[in-house]
This record gives C-alpha cells, sequence and structure tokens, in this order.
C-alpha cells in the first residue's frame, strides 16, 4: 500500500489545494493531508479549524484522511508510514524552492521520495495570501475556494474587522 503525504497550513485550503488532494487521491492507495503547525507564522485559522476544512472538502475522498503535526516532515512521515511527499508547482519559482526541500528531505530520510504535481492552469496564480489579502479587502473570493470555505473566511474577517473596531 503506498501512503502519500501532502503537507502545508492550508490557511485557508483553496481549490488549487483540493485539485492536487483529488489528483493524489486517484494515484495514491492512501492520503494524509499534514495540516503544519507552523509557529513562525500567524495563520488566520486555528489548527483545528483547518483540519475540519479540509475534512469538509475531502468527505467524498474515502482515501484521503487529515491530521495535524509539527516538527520535521520526513519524522511525521515515518510515523505514517508513508513513503511519498507530494506537492504542488505553481510556477517555476515555486520549483527552486520545493527542489531544495525535496532534496534536504532525501538526505535526512532516503527511504521518503517526493512528487511533484503541477497544478491545474486556472489555479497557477492560486496562494491562500492571496486569497486572505482579497478576502481582507472584501474582494470577491468566489473563484478561490468551496463556497463553504469562502464563507468561513468572510466570517472570520468580518469577527476580527468587528474586534479591531472595538478596540
Amino acid at each position: 500500500m503506498t501512503i502519500a503525504v501532502y503537507p502545508g497550513s492550508f490557511d485557508p485550503v483553496t481549490l488549487g489545494h483540493q485539485d492536487i488532494i483529488e489528483r493524489t487521491a486517484q494515484i495514491m492507495d492512501h492520503v494524509i493531508i499534514g495540516v503544519l503547525k507552523n509557529n513562525s507564522k500567524s495563520p488566520l485559522f486555528s489548527v483545528e479549524d483547518r483540519v475540519k476544512m479540509l475534512e469538509s472538502v475531502t468527505s467524498h475522498l474515502d482515501n484521503v484522511s487529515i491530521q495535524s503535526f509539527d516538527g520535521l516532515l520526513v519524522d511525521f512521515v515515518h510515523q505514517n508510514h508513508a513513503q511519498v511527499i507530494v506537492r504542488g508547482l505553481r510556477a517555476v519559482t515555486d520549483f527552486e524552492y520545493e527542489l531544495q526541500l525535496a532534496q534536504t528531505n532525501r538526505v535526512i530520510a532516503p527511504d521518503i521520495d517526493t512528487i511533484f504535481l503541477t497544478t491545474n492552469l486556472k489555479y497557477s496564480y492560486l496562494s491562500s495570501s492571496i486569497v486572505k489579502e482579497i478576502a481582507d479587502y472584501q474582494g470577491d473570493i468566489s473563484g478561490f475556494l468551496s463556497p463553504g470555505i469562502a464563507r468561513l473566511v468572510r466570517e472570520k474577517l468580518s469577527k476580527e474587522r468587528k474586534n479591531e473596531q472595538q478596540d
């Protein structure tokens, strides 16, 4: 059984992420989406909320599970008896950084391979950061996120704006 880990912050999960998840689920026996607890970033959503969002958009995929993790990715991969790390590539600029990570991971854990999936062209420009910025200015994010996730992002930012106004 081939198990793959697709790691990321998924803050929030975009249609580009969903595309990579669905395609990976078609070629792997099992896919574990690893939601990174990154202390160096200040995410919009908690890890628990991001896990719930991913569960909602992947509920139709029987061979996908979601877990949060912190620490080294290769340790998380080993803990889950996975053999493959999956990374999405949007543009050439992603490739150089992702190649460095893949090569470093390969030195640390020679038994783990990294595969790259290029994103669907219609999502090649898309990132969670861009979506959050558009949403922060109350722009239309409906073309970037599933409807339920877009609603959660708008609600979260609306609450944050109200809290800021009260301070």
